[in-house]
């Protein structure tokens, strides 16, 4: 991660009861920060039905949010982040692209969203090869949502919801940014 996003500027760590340190790391490139957990990929996520959980074969993950600095107080998502990527762990869920993912409030003092969508992975980070028979870690990218996207994208599925940004040249970075129009057809 270090190699793709340079040395981190800031970290902070979060500890839940039950679970194992999440750190978040703040990188600086440009007018972008970029937010990276660190720890979500110790243990392999684990489908909840499942009777027996592998402490070595299952998907592993850590989480990417980049936003523009200076437009808004994103510091503060620290801890939402690292709620999120300690969600395996707590609520044994297995966080994959396409799922949303809720922190039931503001992502950031004033941010218009509380949810985000994952986005594919493999863009910004590649993935981290382990030693077999570990999966690779996935750096899966996070796209804010406002409550009206989320639930348009409940409906309507990830893609589509995705779709709409495009048709609509979203910057999906602006953490101040208003939801996509919903109501029409896409251009």
């Amino acid at each position: 991660m270090n190699t793709a996003l340079g040395e981190p500027d800031a970290r902070a760590a979060v500890t839940f009861l039950g679970t194992d340190r999440i750190e978040v790391l703040r990188f600086h490139e440009g007018d972008v920060v970029r937010y990276a957990t660190l720890g979500m990929s110790a243990h392999p996520m684990t489908d909840p039905t499942a009777m027996l959980a592998d402490p070595v074969k299952g998907p592993r993950a850590e989480l990417v949010l980049s936003v523009r600095a200076a437009l808004a107080d994103t510091d503060k998502v620290l801890r939402p982040l690292a709620v999120l990527a300690a969600s395996p762990q707590v609520e044994g869920v297995v966080v994959a692209p396409g799922a949303s993912l809720d922190v039931g409030g503001p992502l950031w003092p004033g941010a218009p969203f509380s949810s985000v969508l994952v986005g594919e992975p493999g863009g910004l980070v590649e993935d981290l090869a382990l030693d077999d028979p570990m999966e690779p870690v996935r750096f899966l990218p996070l796209l804010p949502m406002t409550p009206n996207e989320a639930a348009w994208k409940r409906v309507h599925g990830a893609q589509a919801l995705q779709e709409r940004w495009l048709a609509s040249g979203t910057d999906l970075r602006d953490p101040a940014r208003r939801s996509v129009p919903l109501d029409a057809a896409p251009e």
